[in-house]
């Protein structure tokens, strides 16, 4: 594997919406969470096909899926695997205002080192949600390879995770609101008025309805108005799009974005099925870095 060329490991779970390749190009080793289908425990495979098929399901099939926290047990798991390798870890959660991951991870890693004293490992509470933190493991990542040292990297992650903005919208309010994300209210007259809705997270990572905008193209326009507001250096930087099986209306987004603010690059993903099962179809993220979330 890749991550054997370098002194640290650095892991993060399958709810980043990363790819599978992405993660093996990178040597970012990923913990693959579960769902449920009824009563079938089904695992995030984070390759697009079964994404692609994942979201058939829901529109042509009408399923629905539960998600449940990465437990003590499958921390302990993967961490227990991954220290056999005598390097220091350093792992990217989902964030704790979202998932109580995060502090199963934490409680993992102290009974890992309850057994063995010797063992280095960094969890980082992201803070935030889907490429939100994929983007903070690329960025680590890439620190790795330019030689940053173990505490370096843990130091840039803790210093920007919450200057990561992610700004959401969607077709429908209904996957949201069946989830105890948006009321069934505000969800019953945003479908009928096509009102759609700016979401964000806020410093600790919780889900808040921040603005809304009408129809399609007011919505785009509304996004880049609060990108703008938040983004720096935009030149310099990658913004990360991902998508719940809305490829086109990502690009179309995308390149917007890069055309009005002068964002160096786009970065392109499907959202997966830990964080689609709340989501549903036709949701689009975008995260870049700037200024630090609002409390």
């Amino acid at each position: 594997m890749l991550f054997e060329n370098y002194d640290y490991i650095i892991s993060t779970d399958s709810g980043c919406d990363l790819s599978k390749d992405v993660c093996e190009s990178k040597g970012i080793i990923p913990l693959l969470m579960k769902y449920l289908d009824g009563e079938n425990v089904l695992v995030d495979t984070m390759e697009k096909a079964d994404i692609i098929k994942f979201y058939g399901a829901m529109e042509k099939d009408g399923k629905m899926f539960k998600t449940s926290a990465v437990n003590i047990q499958e921390g302990y798991d993967f961490l227990n695997e991954i220290i056999k390798y005598n390097k220091p870890i350093i792992h990217i959660a989902l964030g704790s205002g979202i998932s109580s991951t995060y502090q199963n991870m934490v409680n993992a890693k102290e009974m890992i080192e309850d057994k063995n004293p010797d063992a280095k490992i960094y969890i980082v509470d992201s803070t935030c949600a889907s490429l939100g933190y994929g983007m903070l493991a690329l960025d680590a990542a890439k620190l790795r390879e330019e030689g940053k040292t173990y505490q370096e990297v843990i130091d840039y992650l803790e210093s920007v995770k919450r200057g990561v903005n992610p700004y959401f919208t969607t077709n429908t309010l209904t996957y949201l609101a069946r989830g105890g994300r948006v009321t069934k209210i505000a969800s019953i007259f945003g479908n009928i008025l096509s009102i759609k809705p700016i979401l964000r997270l806020n410093y600790d990572g919780k889900l808040l309805a921040y603005s809304k905008a009408r129809g399609k193209h007011g919505t785009y326009r509304k996004l880049i108005e609060e990108i703008k507001k938040q983004v720096l250096n935009p030149e310099e930087q990658i913004l990360y799009i991902s998508h719940s099986n809305a490829i086109d209306a990502a690009v179309e987004f995308g390149e917007l974005c890069k055309q009005e603010l002068g964002f160096k690059d786009i970065f392109y993903s499907y959202i997966g099925s830990i964080i689609g099962s709340h989501t549903g179809p036709g949701l689009i993220a975008a995260f870049f870095h700037g200024k630090d979330r609002f409390e």
